[in-house]
């Protein structure tokens, strides 16, 4: 048996869990920064460094406490190193650093889009085979992977502009909803129409497995605009009350899922893969995932929605299978804003 406590702050979710063998949740524990950052319409990056360090043991303890864990039970401690913001990324990385150091227990840094493919290992009823192709949709990444093997990817395609998350964020403060913007665009888009308003796709050349969403949101802006609403002045109020906020919100949806589906379903047809695998926070929209389970030709796996937006639980099942291969980080572990996944 090997518990890994796995340790998350790459944005705004302060977060400890403990895994054990890669795939059994001892412990979850998520302090979330949505109400902090949602004043601003968006996450603002000192408010979120500050709050993880306000936050990071309370989380730490609550964990250790909920799995009934002391040091002396736990074989390694992983870590979010990137992508993410920089000083988000630093007060995780430095407190598990801190820890192994103190305890005496093996560091594993782990890429965060890997720890959103892996929390489709957690209390699964069966793991997931290779070769699979990963969709990992969330407010600061949009990538297409394909996996042949524990921890190796290749990067297939990604957002030219904002990820989808991001696009859902803006699309949400045009409409007057709030942040953040995915599940208030799901819920607004149960009752509306998605063909009232024809958005586009924005496809691009026939040999690329990248996508893009900025042309989608200029088109919902225009569109906005087109309905009388001021964008630069008007407030949330007076466009809940002016716009027809649902059939905008289904339509700008369907056009985003659309798309998702489209380059996910096609990739696991050519590449041959036996699973597809969904994660990131965007993939808790039910509509993508009822999308892509109607048009692939192979199983899809998606986290539930707890396990799809930023968690530690993620972390550590990454970490188990690159603790089991031997890797090892050392404590010159750095942050890596920008760190792809391959």
């Amino acid at each position: 048996m090997t518990r890994i406590l796995g340790i998350e702050t790459s944005c705004d979710e302060t977060a400890v869990a403990i895994v054990r063998d890669g795939c059994d949740i001892e412990s979850n524990v998520i302090a979330s920064q949505i109400d902090l950052h949602a004043r601003y319409g968006g996450v603002m990056p000192e408010q979120a460094s500050r709050a993880h360090l306000r936050a990071i043991l309370p989380t730490l303890e609550e964990a250790l406490a909920s799995a009934h864990a002391d040091w002396s039970s736990l074989d390694a401690v992983a870590v979010t190193h990137g992508p993410g913001l920089a000083g988000a990324l630093l007060v995780g990385v430095n407190v598990a650093k801190g820890l192994a150091f103190a305890q005496k227990k093996p560091l594993l840094g782990i890429n965060h889009l890997e720890g959103h493919v892996y929390a489709n290992w957690l209390d699964a009823v069966e793991a997931p085979d290779f070769p699979l192709v990963g969709l990992i949709v969330s407010g600061g990444h949009t990538d297409l992977v394909l996996a042949d093997a524990h921890g190796r990817y290749r990067r297939l395609g990604r957002t030219r502009d904002d990820a989808a998350g991001e696009a859902f964020d803006k699309v949400a403060r045009m409409l007057g909803l709030g942040f953040p913007g995915g599940p208030l665009i799901e819920r607004a888009a149960q009752d509306g129409d998605p063909l009232r308003f024809r958005f586009p796709r924005a496809w691009l050349e026939p040999d690329t497995w990248d996508v893009s969403f900025s042309g989608l949101k200029t088109a919902v802006l225009h569109g906005v605009r087109d309905l009388g609403i001021d964008t630069d002045h008007a407030t949330p109020q007076e466009r809940l009350a002016k716009l027809p906020v649902a059939d905008l919100a289904a339509s700008f949806q369907a056009a985003v899922v659309d798309v998702l589906a489209t380059r996910a379903v096609r990739a696991a047809r050519v590449f041959g893969a036996s699973r597809l695998v969904l994660g990131g926070g965007v993939a808790a929209n039910r509509t993508l995932l009822k999308t892509i389970s109607e048009r692939a030709d192979v199983q899809v796996l998606c986290p539930p929605p707890a396990l799809c937006t930023d968690n530690a639980a993620m972390i550590a099942a990454a970490a188990y299978f690159r603790f089991r291969a031997g890797e090892r980080s050392t404590l010159a572990l750095d942050v890596e804003p920008n760190l792809p996944i391959a």
